[in-house]
């Protein structure tokens, strides 16, 4: 049975990047994609072999939801802006499966938070899904194996690429700005500080930057353990932790952006004890924000949800 779905904010990076895994997926169909300011744009010109020639983007509002038939929603818009959807969405199909990909019910109990492979018993029977940030799904996978060893707030330096600011102009998705640059920013109090700490239940330091390519992230973590480790224990307790994660590869090298950038896949390496202090330890997570820090993930938790192989749609992204 195909399964139809409704993507509210076609145009932006994220929604656009979702497109493609929507076509090639065995088990879902599209039933509408919108855009409150590129209405009539076929959806061949932002995915140019979209199987249907004749589909284009669609205004829509949310008090026109019950037109649309679709048993699942992405909801791919600005922070701050999904709360009309999912009331009107409720109201016009209450069993249909929500995901949203912004940041407005990562903090919601009712909400199921979507990062896959460390949630998949609640996801499998989730109907309202919180899915990530980008930036948190990389430091979670960082720091969740070693979760219980932490003995001060680890810090986190992120690097991420100017597609990760959207498309609203701004200096920091500006690429002349960011020509041979690089642009610090909120260094104190970063959504994504709030959410890492709150999954973690641990205090988190987070120091996010934007560089100047499209796409990745790149996060170098570094902690304080109640143990001492070596790289090689490190390396064995991260591989058994991930062990079940198709999509996680882990390695004692350091992992570049390079490795992973249009692909679902994350990657967690560069284990560093420090020979001074084997209490302290260093590591890098690597990931596609577009995809695995957002689409590949809304996937990932679309699959779950309708008890479909979890990676349906998205082993070739």
């Amino acid at each position: 049975m195909t399964v139809r779905l409704a993507l509210i904010g076609g145009r932006g990076y994220t929604g656009q990047t979702l497109l493609p895994l929507i076509a090639r997926h065995p088990g879902l169909e599209l039933a509408v994609a919108t855009s409150g300011s590129e209405a009539g744009t076929p959806l061949t010109q932002l995915v140019p072999d979209w199987p249907d020639r004749e589909q284009h983007l669609q205004a829509l509002t949310p008090d026109q939801c019950g037109t649309v038939d679709a048993q699942v929603w992405v909801l791919a818009l600005p922070n701050g802006a999904s709360a009309p959807w999912v009331s009107a969405i409720e109201h016009a199909s209450p069993e249909a499966v929500i995901v949203d990909l912004g940041a407005d019910y990562r903090f919601t109990p009712e909400w199921t938070y979507g990062l896959s492979e460390w949630n998949r018993p609640a996801l499998k029977t989730a109907r309202r899904i919180a899915n990530p940030g980008c930036y948190a799904t990389g430091a979670q996978f960082g720091l969740l194996p070693i979760r219980e060893l932490l003995t001060r707030p680890p810090v986190v330096f992120g690097v991420s690429g100017y597609s990760g600011a959207g498309k609203t102009p701004s200096p920091r998705n500006d690429p002349e700005r960011l020509r041979d640059n690089l642009i610090p920013y909120a260094l104190t109090g970063h959504v994504h500080e709030a959410e890492i700490s709150a999954r973690l239940g641990r205090p988190v330091r987070f120091h996010p930057h934007v560089a100047a390519f499209f796409r990745g992230i790149s996060l170098t973590i570094a902690a304080n353990l109640s143990e001492p480790f070596t790289p090689e224990r490190l390396l064995e307790l991260y591989q058994e932790s991930c062990a079940e994660m198709p999509l996680v590869t882990v390695s004692a090298e350091i992992p570049e952006i390079r490795d992973v950038a249009n692909t679902p896949g994350l990657r967690v390496g560069g284990f560093t004890v420090d020979a001074r202090n084997p209490h302290r330890a260093s590591l890098v997570v690597v990931l596609d924000n577009l995809l695995k820090g957002a689409a590949s993930q809304a996937v990932q938790n679309i699959n779950l949800a309708l008890g479909l192989p979890e990676l349906s749609g998205i082993k070739e992204a």
